[in-house]
């Protein structure tokens, strides 16, 4: 019930979210896996049903779709990428926590920094939905409006969270979002060089 309460709770009212999240006893283990592994399967399953049985088309042409097997490939790789991501950043938060004066100890900054991780993503992963249906400029707009959002919660919640002034949380957040940026272009990256090894899609005939 905590899962449903805090990933509604912080689209809907996020200021009063983050402080119930701050009085949360659990461990970093359990914030991540109890909410990371359900939610990356939100696009994950959203895409592999876009691209297999919706497809996307390309000017006045037939809808494109991925085999089933190339698509359980891409979308696997996909699922596990988001766990990973949402993982390092956190853990980037939890390194940069001493610099910006958080003074919890180590334990619950681990607990912090994973949690802001895991909560300013959720937008995002929620948007993933829209892969149902494979439209370049409705995901697009739904990836951005999400980004959007989540760096509002960034700027929100560290003071909250963390427990620190605004000056500090300012400076603090903006080295999230930073870091949130070049983990994009990296994981960019990365996927273009899978492609140039082999891992790419295979296209229905």
């Amino acid at each position: 019930m905590a899962f449903l309460e805090h990933t509604l709770g912080i689209m809907l009212h996020p200021d009063r979210e983050w402080k119930a999240i701050r009085k949360d006893k659990h461990s970093f283990r359990q914030v991540f896996f109890s909410h990371v592994p359900i939610l990356a399967l939100i696009p994950t399953l959203a895409f592999l049903y876009g691209v297999t049985q919706i497809g996307w088309t390309i000017g006045s042409g037939d809808p494109v779709k991925l085999t089933m097997m190339s698509a359980l490939e891409l979308c696997g790789l996909t699922y596990f990428a988001l766990l990973i991501g949402v993982y390092v950043l956190g853990e980037f938060i939890n390194w940069m926590a001493k610099t910006y004066g958080v003074k919890d100890s180590e334990e619950r900054r681990h607990y912090e920094g994973t949690a802001l991780a895991v909560y300013i993503t959720t937008p995002v992963f929620l948007a993933g939905i829209f892969g149902v249906y494979p439209d370049l400029w409705l995901n697009a707009a739904a990836t951005l409006i999400a980004g959007a959002y989540s760096v509002y919660l960034v700027y929100e919640g560290i003071p909250i969270l963390m427990n620190i002034s605004k000056d500090r949380a300012f400076m603090y957040a903006s080295s999230v979002v930073t870091i949130g940026l070049v983990m994009m272009v990296i994981v960019r990256i990365g996927s273009v060089l899978l492609w140039n090894l082999g891992v790419g899609p295979v296209y229905v005939d």
